[in-house]
């Protein structure tokens, strides 16, 4: 079972469960954790290959779907007879929530994506085709750092390279490789989250200069009934890093409103 963390503020309280992105763990939410348990009940987890979910188990498995890792957080909350819960996810997070509101809706009361990659663009596309043939060449580390540099390449967005960048050292080569693969199969599961809504109320907090996936989310949410966008000026992709305290107000606000009805 994956490593989790939770505060639990009183029985009868909403649930939110966090989800990183690849190469990160459950310590990227250390900004979110002290706001957020005032209002919920808080779920941290590790995907599997990350953070403190190493076990060998996870090492039978050659090739990871976003089936599985999804499969991995429903065991979680089995585990804890969560029957229901908000999610919370940034990057790839939001994928694998996105993928979970297909298959469990039942299981998902609302979402809020952050840094959301519902689209990749054409650089995008190039860059993952890239690194998909140059992972079993170079060292993966130095990999992640260009991929990351990429995708928050001004200085503002240091802070939000270097908390990733450490916490991919902890992953291991063949890990990485795993969830490199996972990303660059990524795109009919993408087309299908845009043509589909999901009917789960939803949303997206983006960086006004997270110019590789702003502008497929502000089209996405032209088109999504349950879906509405909001923007943080003079910010990255990482948005809960780069600009927490934002983050946090228009999040929690989201989730007490969602509770309320």
């Amino acid at each position: 079972m994956l490593h989790f963390v939770k505060y639990e503020l009183r029985k009868d309280a909403p649930w939110v469960t966090f989800v990183h992105g690849a190469g990160g763990s459950s310590s990227i939410w250390f900004k979110q954790i002290r706001d957020f348990k005032k209002h919920f009940n808080v779920l941290l987890l590790d995907l599997r290959g990350h953070g403190l979910s190493k076990k060998p188990l996870y090492e039978k498995l050659k090739q990871y779907t976003f089936q599985v890792i999804g499969d991995d957080i429903i065991e979680v909350l089995d585990y804890l007879r969560i029957k229901k819960s908000h999610f919370v996810g940034i990057s790839l997070g939001t994928i694998i929530i996105r993928e979970l509101a297909i298959r469990h809706p039942e299981r998902i009361d609302s979402m809020v994506l952050g840094g959301a990659i519902m689209k990749l663009n054409i650089r995008g596309r190039f860059l993952m085709h890239l690194g998909d043939m140059l992972k079993s060449i170079i060292p993966y580390l130095l990999l992640y750092r260009f991929l990351a540099f990429i995708i928050m390449p001004r200085k503002k967005n240091k802070e939000s390279r270097n908390l990733f960048v450490r916490e991919a050292k902890k992953l291991y080569q063949r890990e990485f490789k795993r969830w490199f693969s996972l990303v660059s199969q990524v795109n009919p599961l993408l087309k299908l989250f845009r043509m589909k809504d999901c009917g789960i109320s939803t949303l997206y907090i983006m960086g006004s200069e997270d110019y590789m996936f702003l502008p497929s989310i502000s089209k996405l949410v032209e088109d999504h009934t349950y879906s509405r966008l909001f923007v943080i000026p003079e910010c990255g992709h990482v948005v809960n890093v780069e600009q927490a305290n934002v983050f946090n107000l228009h999040a929690i606000q989201f989730l007490n409103t969602e509770y309320k009805n």
